[in-house]
């Protein structure tokens, strides 16, 4: 039979507060650095309260860490609750504090990951030596996965093991990871969660020009610079129209109900303003969006060069990616 579960308010806040601030301090900036030293740390963590885990390495640093928690029915499907060890690059000119220095200042723990994602996974791996210190079971089977790469795009992470490894997650049918939990007030007793259905897929673009190269004193007509920085301003000016999907629909207008206030799908604009905090939210998945993120050009200031290539970021609501990309 199952255990039943200690409230979470019973967990140590302490101790996750020491593994996130601990995570912090591993540098698993991605493209820049790489996931093993932090996924050998974990599976530290977790074979101290004697959970075993396989760490599985897709390439040389590119290091996954899976556990699997044995539940009292393994009939039952199992969960899975996976979490990213890598972090998006972090200029410490920019940061108040050492953006991988896992300082609590002001009651507030700081770092590059604070919340994507190593808070959460300091919890799942908190929770997990909880059990393991309680002798709690599940109902059914967890399947903890501590993933690389999934700021690039998970190539080396989620993608690789269910390709390669699909054998560790056996028995799964459903999965909680990253996002989701948010809620909002109604009123003093009521607070709506929100649920996304298929938000917006990834079209990431590189653009390049081509021009004549020549020297930075002369004019030059045919400056590829030139030519993409003006392309890539009206690319990130761009405000793409509004696209009211069906599960948005759904969304919006069980929150105007909820709320009290009316949904005019004639009136997107009005209707969000009167929904208050949830408008803030809904407005990713409206609108396609481009947002140049990256530009490579040159190699000397006196030189004009005969290419320049630029990145840009494009995601795009279900059933409007050739839209976004003809834009």
């Amino acid at each position: 039979t199952s255990t039943p579960l200690v409230p979470a308010s019973e967990l140590s806040q302490d101790e996750v507060i020491t593994l996130c601030a601990e995570l912090i301090r591993f540098d698993t900036s991605n493209p820049t650095s790489d996931e093993r030293a932090c996924a050998d740390w974990v599976a530290g963590r977790l074979a101290e309260a004697g959970i075993e885990s396989e760490l599985v390495e897709s390439a040389p640093g590119r290091a996954n860490v899976i556990a699997r928690i044995a539940g009292a029915d393994p009939e039952r499907g199992a969960l899975l609750v996976h979490g990213h060890l890598d972090v998006v690059p972090a200029d410490a000119s920019e940061w108040q504090v050492p953006p991988f220095s896992g300082e609590i200042r002001d009651g507030y723990l700081w770092g590059r990951g604070a919340i994507d994602m190593k808070d959460t996974v300091a919890v799942m791996i908190a929770t997990a030596r909880h059990f393991a210190r309680t002798g709690t079971r599940p109902s059914r089977d967890l399947v903890l996965a501590f993933l690389a790469d999934e700021e690039a795009g998970g190539k080396f992470g989620a993608h690789w093991l269910v390709e390669h490894r699909p054998d560790l997650f056996a028995g799964v049918t459903e999965a909680i990871g990253e996002g989701g939990g948010f809620s909002f007030a109604i009123d003093g007793t009521r607070r709506l969660y929100p649920i996304e259905n298929a938000q917006r897929g990834m079209a990431w673009m590189e653009l390049t020009a081509t021009g004549r190269a020549g020297h930075g004193s002369s004019p030059n007509d045919e400056n590829a610079v030139t030519d993409l920085a003006e392309s890539l301003a009206r690319i990130g000016r761009e405000t793409f129209p509004i696209r009211l999907i069906e599960p948005v629909r759904a969304l919006l207008e069980e929150a105007a109900r909820l709320y009290g206030v009316e949904f005019d799908e004639d009136d997107i604009e009005g209707s969000l303003e009167r929904l208050g905090p949830v408008s803030d939210f809904m407005q990713v998945v409206l609108r396609n969006s481009a947002n140049p993120t990256m530009f490579d050009a040159g190699y000397q200031t006196n030189v004009i060069p005969g290419k320049a290539t630029a990145r840009v970021d494009g995601r795009f609501l279900p059933g409007h990616e050739q839209e976004l990309i003809d834009t």
